[in-house]
């Protein structure tokens, strides 16, 4: 029972943490430019990593070293992301299109598209959560794996550029 009770405070206080990194949002959920009541300056790549950075040293006691490494692991993976996600953006833009014309065929080609755009986002997170894990010790290794699923799968943490919309 006690482990079951620790396992959903440690649950808690990641979800709270990685949802306070990410900064507010627009009431509709969406995070794209214009209209919605969101933050009009959301935080920057390097805030959100400083904030999960912070968070994940508290968590886990991290050195400083491994901080460093850490920064560096989630600044490179959410760089490579805005890219992709104006890809996305794209592909929905055209697939709006090919439904009000009934396009078919079209459809189909974004409908992929997107969904192999998503996969590569999927996989810049996960291999920035491996490469996190790789540095850890044992002793936070074990402390990690203790949250389950719950931190790793979602890659990052569910951690995204604020404004990024994806």
């Amino acid at each position: 029972m006690k482990k079951s009770i620790t396992r959903v405070a440690s649950i808690a206080a990641l979800t709270a943490a990685a949802v306070l990194a990410q900064g507010q949002r627009p009431e509709n959920g969406l995070n794209r430019g214009g209209g919605g009541s969101g933050n009009a300056n959301p935080p920057d790549v390097a805030t959100v990593v400083a904030r999960q950075v912070s968070f994940l040293t508290t968590l886990l006691t991290l050195t400083t070293g491994q901080a460093t490494q850490a920064t560096t692991i989630l600044t490179t993976a959410l760089n490579s992301l805005p890219a992709i996600e104006t890809q996305i953006d794209t592909a929905q833009t055209a697939m709006a299109t090919a439904i009000k014309a009934n396009a078919t065929a079209t459809i189909t080609t974004q409908a992929t598209t997107i969904g192999t755009l998503q996969g590569q986002i999927i996989a810049i997170k996960a291999k920035a959560d491996a490469d996190f894990y790789l540095l850890l010790t044992a002793d936070q290794k074990t402390k990690l794996d203790s949250l389950g699923t719950d931190f790793f799968g979602r890659g990052l943490g569910d951690i995204h550029i604020p404004g990024g919309g994806h």
